[in-house]
């Protein structure tokens, strides 16, 4: 406030601001979390330890699971079986969008860059074209709606393919994969086998009768190109404990007309050189192939 030399009536008044700043102290220690009763806590140890264990516990639930069941093993690659090629199934929906006319052929670098380079590029911009401040879906009625849109049409796309895909096997007779693991399983639980191939879960079958005359036959048969010398299997499975599965008179029936995929080997044995006795003989000496003797 300044005074002048006017009387004080004609009195100035001028207010002044104060610019100084308070000397900083240093580091300043923040609260500690029992000011918050209730509220807070430390983050070492006590958030952390707590993550820790819940972590602990998740993990080892995953091992138990992994151990007790063990992921099945698929069968050996085959190059010559005739399959349908198919994709996961969340990639059932792109599968069969890239069957569409406009998608493939010679349209197939639009359907592979340019529609799923709009959809990304879509998300990448969203940010920006939906710039409102309401958050509730129903008071959003463009962005709720290409979602829903977005969701239906993978739901459609995905039963599609997977429609298609059954009634190609249906068409062609094949069998699945999966589905012959699931029969196999179902066999080897009706006969208190384990149900996994998985390594390490079941001793190794010995071969019966090494010795017997059956064994050569089983290899001028051929019967080696595809079960291997050893009877573990190669591009067919093993006939290691084979008669825990089929008595010698199926046997003698799947060499006649075949299995599966299999096909019938009778004429080729014969072309071999072999009799329907040396054939009935090694049906019974597979037939004595079993896990307990």
């Amino acid at each position: 406030m300044a005074h002048g030399h006017k009387s004080d009536d004609q009195e100035k008044i001028i207010f002044v601001g104060d610019s100084r700043v308070r000397k900083g102290a240093g580091f300043i220690t923040p609260p500690d979390y029992t000011a918050y009763p209730g509220k807070s806590e430390a983050f070492i140890p006590n958030f952390l330890l707590k993550e820790w264990m819940v972590g602990v516990v998740v993990l080892v639930g995953i091992l138990v699971l992994t151990i007790s069941e063990p992921a099945p093993l698929g069968y050996p690659a085959n190059p010559s079986a005739s399959v349908i090629p198919m994709p996961d199934w969340y990639f059932l929906f792109l599968y069969q969008y890239l069957k569409y006319p406009y998608a493939s052929g010679d349209y197939v670098l639009l359907g592979v860059l340019g529609v799923s380079g709009v959809a990304f590029g879509a998300l990448l911009l969203a940010p920006f074209l939906d710039t409102g401040k309401e958050r509730r879906f129903y008071r959003r009625p463009i962005a709720s709606s290409l979602m829903v849109l977005s969701i239906i049409s993978v739901f459609y796309l995905t039963n599609v393919a997977w429609t298609h895909y059954k009634h190609e096997l249906e068409a062609t007779g094949q069998k699945p994969e999966h589905i012959q693991r699931e029969e196999e399983a179902h066999e080897k639980h009706e006969q208190g086998l384990p149900t996994s191939n998985a390594p390490g879960q079941k001793e190794e079958v010995a071969i019966v009768e090494k010795d017997d005359p059956a064994m050569e036959t089983f290899k001028k048969a051929g019967c080696v190109s595809c079960h291997a010398a050893d009877m573990k299997g190669a591009a067919g499975p093993s006939l290691r404990g084979v008669g825990d599965k089929h008595s010698q008179e199926e046997i003698l029936t799947i060499i006649k007309e075949g299995y599966n995929s299999m096909q019938p080997q009778y004429d080729n044995a014969i072309a071999q050189g072999l009799t329907d006795d040396d054939i009935n003989h090694l049906a019974e000496w597979l037939a004595k192939q079993k896990a307990e003797q």
